[in-house]
């Protein structure tokens, strides 16, 4: 199943006081495992940042003045998420600031059936306890060292590792290709994703042969022991 994780930054929290997107980054998973395409854009959000957002991220009125307006960025961020399910940590918030932008641009919104909030498996899954970012890559041993400020795209990838261990899939599942293998060579195979591939190896006769001389040998000196 293709997934995006997919995390925003803003001008501030609150739609309905008129605040704006000026972050998104994606990472796309195949089955869990990161497929090494990404999406990211710093956005001119056409208004002030809040001191309270500029706190959170850093990212001043100056530095987002000469970045692509979200108008100009839209399409190539719905090529990225086409069919595939969308993956946020407190997506109410992400989703109101996503869809008030699509809005704006006469864009089709996000429907909430598509998207996976890690939040709300979190809540499920350890209730009454601190489900925050932080407080997950802290559960789950995860190094967040790197978010001395907010980033989208740091935050994807913290987020993909604890989407991870909140299905309990601490190891990335791997897809094997069967139609690509030939029968008569069963002693290599190949794993679909380079990232994660290894090589399987099948022992040689000789070694299966001294392997059950040692086995046989050992087997005789414990029992007499």
């Amino acid at each position: 199943m293709i997934e995006v994780i997919l995390d925003t930054e803003t001008t501030g929290l609150s739609v309905e006081e008129g605040h704006r997107i000026v972050e998104i980054g994606c990472i796309e998973l195949d089955n869990q495992i990161p497929t090494n395409k990404t999406f990211h854009a710093y956005i001119n959000p056409q208004r002030k940042v809040s001191q309270k957002a500029l706190d959170v991220h850093g990212y001043t009125d100056e530095f987002l003045e000469n970045k692509k307006k979200f108008s100009e960025i839209v399409d190539n961020f719905l090529d990225f998420i086409k069919d595939k399910k969308l993956i946020m940590h407190n997506a109410q918030f992400d989703l109101s600031f996503l869809n008030q932008e699509l809005r704006l641009v006469q864009k089709k919104t996000i429907n909430k059936s598509n998207v996976i909030d890690t939040l709300e498996i979190a809540r499920q899954k350890y209730p009454g306890s601190q489900n925050s970012l932080d407080a997950l890559c802290k559960r789950f041993n995860i190094d967040n060292s790197r978010r001395v400020k907010h980033s989208a795209i740091v935050d994807c990838q913290l987020l993909k590792t604890v989407y991870i261990n909140l299905l309990d899939q601490k190891e990335p599942k791997f897809n094997f290709d069967i139609n690509n293998l030939d029968n008569k060579k069963t002693d290599e195979v190949f794993l679909k994703n380079n990232v994660y591939s290894k090589k399987i190896i099948k022992p040689s006769i000789k070694e299966i042969e001294q392997h059950k001389i040692f086995l046989k040998e050992n087997l005789k000196k414990n029992f007499y022991l």
